[in-house]
């Protein structure tokens, strides 16, 4: 059906072409495009020091690599800082694109990773980095891997002596002018005009990539609140202008979000096979669960859909004697009956609330040797200990592979607390802020776009984790220089221009010049 517009519309119309005709003449007398020059505004870039730790020394992909580094967030910052002013920027560069480190000839720390089709791979090379190679500075990056808030501080950090005996910094001992320095005295001895500063994430971050075992604690709050407020103080005592970023939620990122809870595939062949077995082997224990009033400890294997794996968790009660005491009450001989309470007496399985460290992925299935050495020592055969030492499955995974709900509570509350002193001093300073929390979130919810890519948290694919799944692709990188470019630009009144997304990568090849 062909409709006829009456004679009202059809000038109506004719208006609106004639007024865009109008507008379309208009705009050809007059191409000029004016175009705002860049500038400094009121910021000095011209000596630019960048402190923190592995987020800010560019590190990727499980290790810090000549590439990585050239694609790290302060260097991308330095060289948009250099169209208005901004000096060299001089790092600390590695020897090669393997990654990893020597002390004397031996390995102490990993080659990267790389994307061998299926998942992360390390390579199988030897770094030609040697820490007791110190190479000379000064050094405007100092974002030291592995550092916490109060290491920034410390005197000796850098002192080779110590790095075998954990006492100092591999990375620092490098490149620090002198065994007794501190960072903070190696950055401020350069006399820095502008200054990035991120740090806080090993404070929490330790903890929780240790799975909160204990053996990486969480910072005091008064320890991290003194540190900070110090080097706020000190990075600003002489006029010097910069941009601080905040602590993310470490627990939404991609190493603590990629195993699922529940793995075991009952199609798999090394263990669908097993279930029937195995759930009759627990029906004994989980009886007593039931008769205890803890069902929902019961370990059941399903055979027509992915089990959770099972789990140590010391933040319930343990009852191992009460379990000991059941079974031996209902015939079963005392030697197995501790075994078994010994075992299980925390163990549960894995719910929607855990958060699996991505290294877990390695070991579940897997027989435990630890765990086997142990039961050998409690009166078991080596066949019986082996049976009775399969991560996840026969043997509780360790608190170090699970990240419990009361330990994300912990992290949750130190982060909220670590924020809070940061968005205290760098208002008390007048210090702009990045807000790396709420990018984090807003990538771990719906991603974030940057240009044409949508960055997701997704290992691998996502765009904005490397193969680690803790650190930032190069893309990451970029993205958040983009975001303290827009920040710098609206505190200090300049124009730096952001970079785009297309010019940085998101998997480095395995063979790099």
């Amino acid at each position: 059906m062909v409709r006829k517009l009456n004679m009202k519309t059809k000038y109506k119309w004719l208006l609106i072409v004639l007024i865009f005709g109008f507008i379309a003449c208009e705009s050809d007398d007059d191409t000029t495009i004016t175009e705002v020059p860049i500038t400094n505004g009121d910021a000095d870039f011209s000596r630019f020091i960048a402190l923190g730790n592995s987020l800010t020394a560019g590190f990727t992909d499980n290790a810090l690599f000549i590439a990585g580094q050239e694609n790290s967030m302060p260097n991308i910052m330095a060289q948009q800082f250099a169209l208005a002013g901004g000096g060299n920027f001089m790092q600390p560069l590695m020897s090669d694109n393997i990654g990893g480190a020597l002390l004397n000839g031996n390995q102490i720390l990993a080659p990267r990773l790389f994307f061998d089709g299926a998942g992360p791979a390390t390579l199988t090379a030897t770094s030609t980095t040697e820490i007791s190679s110190v190479i000379s500075g000064p050094f405007n990056n100092m974002g030291i891997p592995g550092a916490k808030s109060f290491h920034l501080l410390a005197n000796g950090y850098g002192n080779i002596a110590g790095v075998a005996t954990g006492q100092a910094n591999p990375y620092f001992a490098r490149m620090a002018t002198n065994p007794t320095t501190s960072v903070i005295e190696d950055a401020m001895s350069q006399n820095p005009t502008f200054f990035s500063l991120w740090i806080g994430n090993n404070d929490v971050l330790g903890y929780a990539l240790s799975g909160g075992d204990g053996s990486n604690p969480i910072t005091d709050n008064t320890m991290f609140t003194g540190a900070y407020n110090s080097l706020i103080t000190t990075l600003t005592a002489d006029g010097a202008k910069g941009v601080v970023f905040n602590i993310p939620d470490v627990t939404a990122i991609a190493h603590f979000t990629t195993v699922p809870f529940a793995p075991l595939d009952p199609t798999s062949p090394s263990f669908g096979p097993l279930i029937p077995t195995l759930n009759a082997q627990f029906t004994g224990l989980n009886q007593v669960f039931t008769a205890l009033g803890v069902p929902e400890r019961s370990i059941i294997f399903a055979t027509d859909a992915a089990s959770p794996v099972v789990i140590k968790d010391e933040s319930i009660l343990d009852l191992s004697v009460q379990i000991t005491g059941a079974l031996q009450a209902a015939g079963v001989d005392a030697g197995t009956a501790a075994v078994t309470g010994f075992l299980y007496g925390q163990a549960r399985p894995a719910n929607q609330n855990d958060l699996l460290v991505l290294p877990s992925s390695s070991i579940i299935g897997q027989v435990n040797p630890d765990a086997v050495t142990t039961l050998v020592g409690l009166g078991l055969s080596q066949q019986q200990a082996g049976q009775l030492a399969v991560n996840g499955i026969t043997f509780p995974l360790e608190d170090k592979w699970v990240l419990l709900p009361s330990e994300q509570e912990e992290i949750a509350t130190a982060t909220t607390a670590f924020n809070a002193v940061i968005e205290s001093a760098v208002t008390q300073s007048g210090l702009p802020l990045v807000d790396a929390n709420m990018i984090l979130n807003q990538i771990a919810a719906d991603g974030v776009m940057f240009d044409e890519f949508l960055l997701k948290d997704d290992l691998v694919f996502g765009g904005a984790f490397s193969l680690d799944g803790v650190h930032p692709t190069a893309r990451g990188y970029a993205f958040l220089a983009n975001e303290a470019i827009k920040k710098i630009n609206d505190a200090y009144n300049s124009n730096i221009p952001v970079v785009k997304a297309v010019d940085y990568p998101t998997f480095y090849p395995v063979l790099l010049p």
